[in-house]
């Protein structure tokens, strides 16, 4: 049997943003986001199975509202595309707008937060999960509190030591057996595990289902796919214009 990660967006959005499933992606986001969260309502806008098998490069991401005022966007993205800024602003924007369009009132609008789990490391430098924020240039003060976007960087998380419930969370999605998370399982909260087992159980459900590993072997071929074709991309590229100036004519 062919096991795949969390990380593959099937997968993790067949768990995370299943209908039912409200108290585990709630712990997950209490984690990230670090405020009380006291009602969630996962949001539904077209039939999983259907999207993912009618295109297997459709975008897997998961929509809730909490607390009826705040709207989140999670996406899982295991290859950098190099436009993951832009991509996550637009998203975020479409968010928003629709938050505006029903309510017809700036000051009613949602407060709209993209949440961004990355199996890559989109900034070379800074800690594995970063808020970023509309700031003056000024005085760095934060003018809205509308726009927040979180980055979170699994391969930079992979290398510190699990301290928190955040890093519990992303070491576990980045690889289910790790052996410091059944460690760790002792200095975290009783709702923090009971929700990762119920994601394990869940798992373990998705691998033996003959249909759903095959949804999932889908996206994971498009994946590799996609990164093969980035790749042989950027060679052409650099094959294509290295030596097109010579040095002498650079120098004149």
């Amino acid at each position: 049997m062919e096991e795949y990660k969390l990380t593959n967006d099937y997968i993790f959005k067949k768990i995370f943003g299943k209908e039912g499933n409200e108290e585990i992606l709630k712990d997950l986001l209490i984690s990230i986001l670090e405020i009380p969260i006291k009602e969630i309502k996962i949001l539904h806008d077209v039939h999983l199975e259907k999207e993912t098998l009618e295109n297997k490069e459709g975008i897997l991401d998961i929509q809730a509202t909490l607390n009826n005022n705040i709207t989140v966007n999670i996406e899982m993205q295991v290859r950098n595309e190099y436009n993951m800024i832009d991509r996550s602003l637009y998203y975020w924007s479409k968010l928003y707008n629709s938050s505006l369009n029903k309510k017809q009132n700036y000051k009613e609008t949602n407060k709209t937060i993209a949440i961004n789990i990355l199996d890559y490391n989109i900034f070379e430098e800074g800690p594995y999960h970063e808020k970023c924020m509309i700031k003056r240039e000024y005085n760095n003060k934060i003018i809205t509190n509308d726009l927040e976007i979180h980055f979170i960087q699994i391969p930079k998380c992979k290398k510190e030591k699990i301290k928190t419930t955040l890093d519990f969370w992303i070491r576990f999605i980045a690889n289910i057996k790790d052996k410091e998370v059944e460690e760790m399982k002792e200095k975290i909260s009783e709702e923090t595990w009971n929700a990762v087992a119920e994601v394990q159980e869940q798992y373990w459900r998705i691998m033996e289902d003959p249909e759903m590993s095959a949804i999932a072997d889908l996206r994971e071929k498009a994946i590799m796919d996609r990164k093969f074709l980035i790749a042989h991309a950027e060679k052409e590229g650099r094959k294509k214009y290295s030596g097109t100036f010579p040095l002498y004519s650079i120098m004149k």
